[in-house]
Protein backbone atom coordinates (compact mmCIF):
# COMPACT_ATOMS: atom_id res chain seq x y z
CA UNK A 1 0.00 0.00 0.00
CA UNK A 2 1.46 3.24 -0.62
CA UNK A 3 0.02 6.52 0.82
CA UNK A 4 1.10 9.99 1.62
CA UNK A 5 1.73 10.77 5.66
CA UNK A 6 2.86 13.97 7.28
CA UNK A 7 6.30 13.14 8.88
CA UNK A 8 8.77 14.60 11.86
CA UNK A 9 12.11 13.82 11.10
CA UNK A 10 14.46 13.09 13.83
CA UNK A 11 17.84 11.68 14.53
CA UNK A 12 16.19 8.55 16.57
CA UNK A 13 15.02 5.23 15.33
CA UNK A 14 11.36 4.28 16.78
CA UNK A 15 10.95 0.48 17.02
CA UNK A 16 7.28 -1.07 16.20
CA UNK A 17 5.77 -0.69 19.40
CA UNK A 18 7.55 1.00 21.02
CA UNK A 19 6.56 4.16 23.23
CA UNK A 20 8.44 7.37 22.79
CA UNK A 21 7.69 10.69 24.47
CA UNK A 22 8.20 14.04 22.93
CA UNK A 23 8.72 17.50 23.83
CA UNK A 24 6.88 19.73 20.83
CA UNK A 25 8.29 23.15 20.29
CA UNK A 26 8.74 24.25 16.66
CA UNK A 27 5.75 25.86 14.89
CA UNK A 28 5.69 23.78 12.42
CA UNK A 29 5.50 20.40 14.95
CA UNK A 30 2.84 21.83 17.04
CA UNK A 31 0.56 22.37 13.46
CA UNK A 32 2.01 18.58 12.94
CA UNK A 33 0.85 17.35 16.61
CA UNK A 34 -2.46 19.91 16.75
CA UNK A 35 -3.89 18.15 13.14
CA UNK A 36 -3.22 14.27 13.64
CA UNK A 37 -4.30 14.57 17.09
CA UNK A 38 -8.03 16.66 16.10
CA UNK A 39 -8.13 13.99 13.22
CA UNK A 40 -6.73 10.95 14.77
CA UNK A 41 -4.15 10.36 12.31
CA UNK A 42 -0.43 8.92 12.39
CA UNK A 43 2.80 10.97 10.80
CA UNK A 44 5.74 9.33 10.25
CA UNK A 45 9.22 9.46 11.95
CA UNK A 46 12.12 8.99 9.32
CA UNK A 47 15.17 8.89 10.87
CA UNK A 48 17.83 12.17 10.17
CA UNK A 49 21.54 10.72 9.86
CA UNK A 50 24.25 13.09 8.68
CA UNK A 51 22.44 15.65 8.23
CA UNK A 52 20.22 14.11 5.78
CA UNK A 53 16.36 12.50 6.19
CA UNK A 54 17.21 8.67 5.46
CA UNK A 55 14.31 6.57 3.34
CA UNK A 56 13.60 4.36 5.98
CA UNK A 57 11.30 5.18 9.21
CA UNK A 58 8.25 4.08 11.66
CA UNK A 59 4.63 5.53 11.03
CA UNK A 60 3.40 6.25 15.14
CA UNK A 61 -0.03 7.13 16.67
CA UNK A 62 -0.31 10.02 19.34
CA UNK A 63 -1.89 8.19 22.13
CA UNK A 64 -2.22 11.14 24.81
CA UNK A 65 -1.71 14.67 25.05
CA UNK A 66 0.37 14.52 28.09
CA UNK A 67 0.84 18.64 28.76
CA UNK A 68 -0.34 21.97 27.08
CA UNK A 69 2.04 24.25 28.01
CA UNK A 70 0.47 28.26 27.66
CA UNK A 71 3.20 28.95 25.08
CA UNK A 72 1.57 26.18 23.19
CA UNK A 73 4.36 23.88 23.18
CA UNK A 74 3.52 20.18 24.08
CA UNK A 75 3.82 17.10 25.67
CA UNK A 76 3.18 13.97 23.58
CA UNK A 77 2.84 10.15 24.17
CA UNK A 78 2.92 8.06 20.70
CA UNK A 79 3.46 4.75 19.95
CA UNK A 80 5.26 2.96 16.77
CA UNK A 81 2.96 1.52 14.41
CA UNK A 82 5.04 0.16 11.18
CA UNK A 83 8.01 0.46 9.21
CA UNK A 84 7.47 2.01 6.42
CA UNK A 85 9.84 3.45 3.48
CA UNK A 86 9.88 6.93 2.05
CA UNK A 87 9.14 6.69 -1.66
CA UNK A 88 9.41 10.73 -2.34
CA UNK A 89 9.38 13.78 0.33
CA UNK A 90 6.99 16.30 -0.06
CA UNK A 91 8.71 19.28 1.64
CA UNK A 92 5.58 21.51 0.97
CA UNK A 93 2.12 21.45 1.43
CA UNK A 94 -0.05 24.00 0.83
CA UNK A 95 -1.19 25.51 3.57
CA UNK A 96 0.92 23.81 6.50
CA UNK A 97 4.09 24.55 8.19
CA UNK A 98 5.45 20.72 8.35
CA UNK A 99 6.57 18.74 5.34
CA UNK A 100 4.93 15.21 4.47
CA UNK A 101 6.18 12.05 2.61
CA UNK A 102 4.72 9.20 -0.27
CA UNK A 103 5.55 6.39 1.77
CA UNK A 104 4.70 2.33 1.22
CA UNK A 105 4.82 -0.57 3.99
CA UNK A 106 6.95 -3.24 3.19
CA UNK A 107 6.54 -6.38 3.94
CA UNK A 108 7.94 -7.31 7.72
CA UNK A 109 8.06 -10.70 9.52
CA UNK A 110 7.53 -9.61 13.45
CA UNK A 111 6.42 -13.72 14.98
CA UNK A 112 8.53 -14.67 17.42
CA UNK A 113 11.59 -16.93 17.26
CA UNK A 114 12.05 -18.38 20.12
CA UNK A 115 14.82 -20.93 19.07
CA UNK A 116 17.36 -17.54 18.54
CA UNK A 117 15.47 -15.06 21.55
CA UNK A 118 16.86 -17.91 24.01
CA UNK A 119 20.34 -17.40 22.93
CA UNK A 120 20.39 -13.48 22.75
CA UNK A 121 18.61 -12.62 25.80
CA UNK A 122 20.96 -14.64 27.83
CA UNK A 123 23.42 -12.07 26.49
CA UNK A 124 21.31 -9.23 26.56
CA UNK A 125 21.43 -9.56 30.76
CA UNK A 126 24.94 -10.52 30.98
CA UNK A 127 25.20 -7.28 29.28
CA UNK A 128 23.31 -5.40 31.64
CA UNK A 129 24.98 -6.98 34.63
CA UNK A 130 27.99 -5.82 33.72
CA UNK A 131 26.79 -2.55 33.00
CA UNK A 132 25.41 -2.76 35.99
CA UNK A 133 21.91 -1.76 34.74
CA UNK A 134 17.92 -3.25 35.25
CA UNK A 135 15.28 -3.24 32.65
CA UNK A 136 11.70 -3.79 32.56
CA UNK A 137 10.52 -4.90 29.07
CA UNK A 138 7.13 -4.78 30.53
CA UNK A 139 6.46 -8.56 28.86
CA UNK A 140 7.57 -11.86 30.25
CA UNK A 141 10.95 -13.31 28.63
CA UNK A 142 8.95 -15.77 26.55
CA UNK A 143 6.95 -12.82 24.50
CA UNK A 144 9.81 -10.47 23.86
CA UNK A 145 10.70 -10.41 20.23
CA UNK A 146 13.75 -8.61 18.58
CA UNK A 147 11.78 -4.92 18.55
CA UNK A 148 11.34 -4.89 22.57
CA UNK A 149 15.07 -5.28 23.57
CA UNK A 150 16.44 -3.42 20.45
CA UNK A 151 17.20 0.24 22.53
CA UNK A 152 18.62 -1.90 25.24
CA UNK A 153 21.63 -3.42 23.52
CA UNK A 154 23.81 -0.19 23.50
CA UNK A 155 23.98 0.35 19.80
CA UNK A 156 24.88 3.72 18.63
CA UNK A 157 22.13 5.16 16.19
CA UNK A 158 23.18 4.23 12.81
CA UNK A 159 23.30 0.65 13.77
CA UNK A 160 20.16 1.04 15.19
CA UNK A 161 19.17 2.66 12.05
CA UNK A 162 20.96 -0.82 10.28
CA UNK A 163 18.64 -2.91 12.48
CA UNK A 164 15.22 -0.97 11.74
CA UNK A 165 16.14 -1.64 7.85
CA UNK A 166 15.77 -5.13 8.45
CA UNK A 167 12.42 -6.93 8.03
CA UNK A 168 12.68 -10.42 9.24
CA UNK A 169 12.61 -11.28 12.71
CA UNK A 170 15.72 -13.72 12.45
CA UNK A 171 18.07 -11.04 10.34
CA UNK A 172 17.20 -8.91 13.93
CA UNK A 173 18.47 -11.00 16.13
CA UNK A 174 21.09 -12.06 14.38
CA UNK A 175 22.20 -9.00 14.21
CA UNK A 176 22.07 -8.45 17.63
CA UNK A 177 23.57 -11.46 18.73
CA UNK A 178 26.63 -10.67 16.91
CA UNK A 179 26.75 -7.31 18.36
CA UNK A 180 26.13 -8.45 21.90
CA UNK A 181 29.21 -11.45 21.27
CA UNK A 182 31.19 -8.42 20.06
CA UNK A 183 30.37 -5.84 22.74
CA UNK A 184 30.35 -7.89 25.86
CA UNK A 185 34.46 -9.10 26.08
CA UNK A 186 35.05 -5.71 25.09
CA UNK A 187 33.21 -4.99 28.90
CA UNK A 188 34.71 -7.26 30.34
CA UNK A 189 38.15 -6.20 29.41
CA UNK A 190 37.25 -2.42 30.40
CA UNK A 191 36.01 -3.96 33.66
CA UNK A 192 39.50 -5.74 34.27
CA UNK A 193 41.12 -2.24 33.70
CA UNK A 194 39.22 -1.03 36.33
CA UNK A 195 39.81 -3.07 38.91
CA UNK A 196 43.65 -2.83 38.08
CA UNK A 197 43.25 0.44 38.42
CA UNK A 198 41.71 0.70 41.84
CA UNK A 199 44.16 -2.34 43.07
CA UNK A 200 47.11 0.64 42.36
CA UNK A 201 47.96 2.49 46.29
CA UNK A 202 47.22 -0.54 48.05
CA UNK A 203 49.43 -2.93 49.48
CA UNK A 204 49.60 -6.16 47.53
CA UNK A 205 50.89 -9.63 48.61
CA UNK A 206 53.33 -10.58 45.21
CA UNK A 207 55.41 -13.64 45.52
CA UNK A 208 58.98 -12.31 44.07
CA UNK A 209 60.95 -14.22 41.30
CA UNK A 210 62.86 -17.29 42.75
CA UNK A 211 66.15 -17.60 41.43
CA UNK A 212 66.99 -20.32 42.76
CA UNK A 213 64.52 -22.59 40.45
Amino acid sequence: MINFIPIFPLGVVVFPDEVLNLHIFEPRYKQLVNDCYAEAKPFGIPTVLENGVNDMGTLVEITEIVEVYENGKLDIRTKGLKVFKLLELVKSIPDKLYSGAIVNYPSNITSRNTVMMDVVLPLLKELHRLLNVQKDFKKPDSELISYDIAHHIVLPVKEEYELHGLLYETQRLEYIRRHLQKTIPIIKDAEGLKEKIQLNGHFRELEGFNFDL
